[in-house]
């Protein structure tokens, strides 16, 4: 409960209530943390999960994203999972008329259709092999390696002593054919990379 508490008065502190609503269904699982460390970890992947979250319902995909699942947002986790239990509650819920389906990825190499890809540290290595092969793809990339956003990801998490912070590069979104909302561009710290991969 203390740590569910925790991530709440973060979240509203900084972003309002209306992030609030999707972590409380947290309060419904057996987290089962057994240590500090542990639960510190759990305490950035509990506010991760609820942006992954808010990132559906503040990004516009092309119709065409749509043309197979047209009532589904697929929210991809690539690689070693960080996120546990916290994803359950996310994992059905609607946003703009479509549920979201959460799905694992352990390789670039199975993935199929995407609309929110996290790629998890575990493929850091893969990175631009990864990149590369989503170039034409209409998908929100979000991870929280370094330097995500300005390595040509779309949204990176940063943390700052015990804040949760994120960039988003603008250039890579509106290549993939995304709209953000000014809503959610007003909460992160934008990014600029020129085609070659330089930053502006």
């Amino acid at each position: 409960m203390a740590i569910l508490s925790w991530a709440i008065h973060v979240i509203f502190k900084r972003h309002g209530r209306r992030l609030i609503p999707i972590l409380l269904l947290l309060l419904f699982l057996n987290l089962g943390l057994n240590s500090t460390a542990q639960a510190s970890s759990s305490h950035e992947y509990a506010i991760k999960a609820v942006f992954l979250y808010n990132f559906a319902k503040f990004v516009e995909w092309p119709l065409r994203a749509f043309d197979d699942n047209t009532n589904q947002i697929i929210l991809c986790i690539l690689g070693k999972d960080p996120f546990g239990a916290f994803l359950k509650p996310i994992n059905g819920k609607t946003v703009k008329g479509k549920r979201i389906i959460v799905k694992y990825i352990p390789k670039i190499d199975n993935m199929e259709k995407c609309h929110i890809l996290f790629i998890g540290k575990s493929e850091e290595t893969e990175l631009v092999r990864i990149l590369a092969r989503l170039r034409d793809w209409n998908v929100l990339t979000v991870s929280d390696m370094g330097d995500f956003a300005q390595r040509g990801g779309i949204i990176g998490f940063t943390r700052e002593e015990d804040e949760i912070h994120f960039e988003i590069n603008l250039d890579v979104s509106k290549r993939a054919g995304l709209k953000i909302s000014s809503r959610l561009l007003k909460l992160a710290r934008i990014i600029s990379v020129k085609p070659e991969g330089r930053k502006r």
